[in-house]
């Protein structure tokens, strides 16, 4: 196997996208991901409150702006707009518009999306789980540094 430059193997990280080249786009994707109003956008479209957990029940449906909104609560219209738009932009919802009065539109998981809120869930559930411990640890730390 031939050897490679420096250039040559950064080259060669970005076409396969290493996110930890400081020029690979999947850091901006990561960015995204790691921001909580798209995580917990997918997990409401996704169904993550759904009493079934672990038993392969779906539970994600359509939902209207206003229903993500109110499950969502101290999400800013703004950020809710922008985060709807980043995420439908990237593939992982589909916005549906339906002509009635006054009109309809409501969001859902792609396909992609349902794949990535897999790991949202899992994500979201293990804070669920183990925040107590968290909570604890960081007071045994602030007092011991303090």
């Amino acid at each position: 196997m031939p050897t490679m430059t420096a250039a040559q193997q950064r080259a060669q990280a970005k076409r396969e996208y290493d996110a930890f080249m400081a020029n690979c786009p999947s850091r901006r994707l990561l960015d995204r991901l790691s921001d909580k109003w798209v995580s917990l956008v997918l997990a409401a479209l996704g169904g993550s409150d759904c009493p079934y957990i672990g038993d392969g029940h779906d539970g994600g449906r359509p939902m209207r702006y206003s229903e993500l909104s109110r499950k969502l609560v101290g999400v800013s219209q703004k950020m809710l707009t922008q985060t709807l738009r980043a995420l439908e932009r990237d593939g992982l919802l589909t916005r549906t518009v339906t002509p009635t009065v006054p009109v309809t539109v409501t969001y859902e998981l792609t396909d992609l999306g349902r794949s990535l809120y897999e790991v949202m869930r899992a994500i979201k559930l293990w804070a669920e789980t183990h925040m107590e411990e968290v909570l604890a640890n960081r007071e045994e730390y602030d007092t011991r540094t303090t």
